[in-house]
Order: C-alpha cells, then sequence, then structure tokens
C-alpha cells in the first residue's frame, strides 16, 4: 500500500465532493441558458459563488470563477498591467512560476522582493524601495505577494505589505491557492486587490479555481467569449468543478482546527530526522508555517534521489514545487533563502493532507532513515 505525501503538490479529493460533482453531472443544463434547467445551473454556481464569499470573507459578486490557480493569478497579473497602469513589478522571491513567468513574459522590468533567511518577505526592503517609488516614471506600484509558500511553507507578512502597497496607491496580487483550506484566510483582512484560490489544493477537483477582485481593483478581459462571468471572463462554466469547488471549501473550512493540529506531527518528524541526519536542514523553522509542510535541505544527497528513493519504498514525496519538477538547478524557495547550490539541490518537501494519521510520521521517517544510512552521500557538495 503506498503512502502519499505530497498533498501540497494536489490532495485528495473528498468523497463528499465526488458526490457534489457526481450529482451536479446528472443536471444537464448550460447555466447561461435562459430555460428552467439553465437557471438551475445558474443559481448552483451563484450558490457557490456566495459560499466562497461567506467563508473566504469577501463579496459574493467579486467572485470570478476559472480554470485553476495559474489562469487566475494571469488574469489578475496582466488586469494590473492592463488596468492600473503600471510600468514596474515586484514579485517576491518565492513566488510561484504562474506568477514569476507572467511578469517575465510582460516585458516590464521585474524587481524582486527579497526574503528573510527564515523564509518571511524583507519588509524593511519594500519599504524602502517604495520611498523610493516615482509614479510618475515607474507608474502604479503592483506587488505579488502569495500568502503561503508552497515549497517550505512559510506564511507571508501579507497584510503588512498591502497596507504598504496601498500607501503609494499601488496594487497587491495576493496566491492563497497553498493557504486556503490550511489556514483561516480572510480576504477582506489581508487587504488584497486580487486574490487566487485552486480547488485541487484543499480537496476539491483539479481545473477549476477563482479569482477574487475587489471592487475597486481594475480588471481587463482575457478569455473573450460569451459574456459569461458578467463579461469578466468568458467560456462556459465548469458546473460541476465549481460544485467540487464549493463543497470542498466548505469542508476544508470547517476542519481547519483539525488541520492545525498537523504541526504538532510536523515537528515530531522535523525531530526524528534531525536526529537520525543531524546534517539536514529544516527550511522556514523560525518562522510561521503552514503545518502540513515540512521541507529539508540535505547537504550531498539531492532531491530528486531521494523522491526515488521513497518512490521504491513506495511513498510519494516532492523534490519542492511540482510544477518545477525535473529541473536540477537547485530548489527556488531554497535558493532564495540563501542555501548554496548543494543543500538547494537536496532539498525534499513532506507535506500531510487530510487522509494522513499519525502512523504516517513513523511511516516515512523509518523509510527515509533506512534510506540515509544505505545510499546519503556522506561528502558536502559547496557548489
Amino acid at each position: 500500500m503506498r503512502l502519499y505525501l505530497d498533498h501540497n503538490a494536489t490532495t485528495t479529493v473528498r468523497p463528499q465532493v465526488i458526490a457534489a460533482m457526481a450529482d451536479a453531472m446528472t443536471r444537464t443544463a448550460n447555466p447561461s441558458s435562459v430555460h428552467r434547467d439553465g437557471q438551475q445551473a445558474a443559481r448552483a454556481v451563484e450558490d457557490v459563488r456566495r459560499v466562497v464569499g461567506r467563508l473566504l470573507c469577501a463579496r459574493a459578486e467579486d467572485v470570478i470563477f476559472t480554470s485553476g490557480g495559474t489562469e487566475a493569478t494571469n488574469l489578475a497579473l496582466h488586469s494590473a498591467i492592463d488596468a492600473g497602469n503600471a510600468r514596474r513589478l515586484i514579485v517576491s522571491a518565492l513566488e510561484h512560476e504562474a506568477i514569476a513567468s507572467t511578469a517575465r513574459a510582460s516585458g516590464l522590468p521585474v524587481e524582486i522582493l527579497p526574503v528573510t533567511p527564515t523564509g518571511t518577505a524583507d519588509l524593511a526592503w519594500l519599504e524602502q524601495r517604495l520611498a523610493k517609488w516615482d509614479a510618475e516614471q515607474d507608474g502604479r506600484p503592483v506587488l505579488a505577494l502569495m500568502l503561503a509558500n508552497n515549497e517550505i511553507g512559510t506564511i507571508q507578512p501579507v497584510e503588512a505589505a498591502a497596507a504598504m502597497i496601498h500607501e503609494h496607491d499601488g496594487l497587491m496580487i495576493v496566491d492563497a491557492i497553498q493557504a486556503v483550506g490550511k489556514i483561516a484566510v480572510d480576504f477582506a483582512a489581508l487587504g488584497a486587490d486580487y486574490m487566487a484560490i485552486s480547488a485541487h489544493k484543499f480537496g476539491g477537483p483539479q481545473g477549476v479555481g477563482a479569482l477574487i477582485a475587489a471592487c475597486n481593483a481594475p480588471l481587463s478581459r482575457h478569455h473573450h467569449g460569451g459574456g459569461q462571468e458578467k463579461g469578466r471572463r468568458g467560456g462556459t462554466l465548469n458546473v460541476a468543478g465549481i460544485a467540487g469547488l464549493g463543497q470542498a471549501l466548505e469542508l476544508a473550512v470547517a476542519d481547519l482546527d483539525q488541520f492545525a493540529a498537523l504541526a504538532d506531527w510536523r515537528d515530531a518528524l522535523q525531530a526524528r530526522l534531525k536526529t537520525a541526519a543531524p546534517e539536514i536542514e529544516i527550511l522556514g523553522e523560525g518562522a510561521p508555517r503552514l503545518p502540513n509542510t515540512l521541507s529539508i535541505a540535505h547537504p550531498s544527497w539531492k532531491g530528486e534521489t531521494q523522491v526515488m528513493a521513497m518512490d521504491l519504498a513506495n511513498i510519494s514525496i516532492s523534490a519542492g514545487s511540482a510544477c518545477s519538477s525535473g529541473k536540477t538547478r537547485g530548489s527556488k524557495a531554497g535558493l532564495a533563502l540563501g542555501l548554496k547550490t548543494g543543500p538547494a539541490e537536496g532539498l525534499i518537501r513532506i507535506s500531510f493532507g487530510w487522509p494522513s494519521n499519525e502512523d504516517d510520521i513513523d511511516a516515512f521517517a523509518c523509510a527515509w532513515t533506512a534510506a540515509h544510512t544505505r545510499i546519503a552521500p556522506k561528502t558536502p557538495v559547496n557548489a
């Protein structure tokens, strides 16, 4: 029997979600149709829109359903650029490639907001940079800062950063994809202009997400079509996927206290691994982290090799972000935290989820320790 410990890449779909989606699939109708069946489908979508707004402290009318987190973050960034008079972007060093690559592809200058050695955004740097901001030359400042990092789990000071950017009439884009369903998320309290979520990170299906755009946030259309989502995002709505998103969000938010208890398992596991291999480094150890996420960096044992060793032991983990698999230059998060190339290439991520149990800690610790004793190189890579 396999042990799945890669829930930050995608988590197991909850049975209640599958049931909700199956029910939605039996109701054949396009929510844009004006007949009774279409109206019923449209009401089901609006019900979920209200659920998202209620659970994430946002106005329902500000919720735009998308094909997932990548589309949501892209829509936010393009809107900030197109409609917000942006001529220069600030992107944190920890951002997911959905944001980072889109920023680079925009053709605008991109400045990197550095992080502290513990893995949180350097707000002192941001304050100094904004103090020198020339609105006439640089346009309206746009900052992209994720709420929780997908590789190391550090929770970012989004609320403070949003206040700083708004003092300069700027726009704030928050990737909350890894945070929703793991910690309490309050869109209004964060002060963000845009916030992206994705269902498959909190027990819902892949291929559906949402962008929450504040009522005064600029929004430009990039999916043209039949005028769906009040003309903000064209394309026939994924009614079954949206139903699954709503059901998953309700269940995940209801289980937040139980999810928070995973931090005890995480800490117990990191202590056991440290005892077995004192040379490893725990990333983000001194900062607030997601309760389910543990990232370790080994100075001489490459992450991909560790992943393969665990795969042979019937355990699924990852070497950093799932979206960066196959890259050998080292973990993006690890490098941002100042790790040398060797330890950054030796990063692995263990992430628990709602189906995890305490026995998983012992199973992984035993398998990893045995593999470390048997095959881990002993000479650090000092690149």
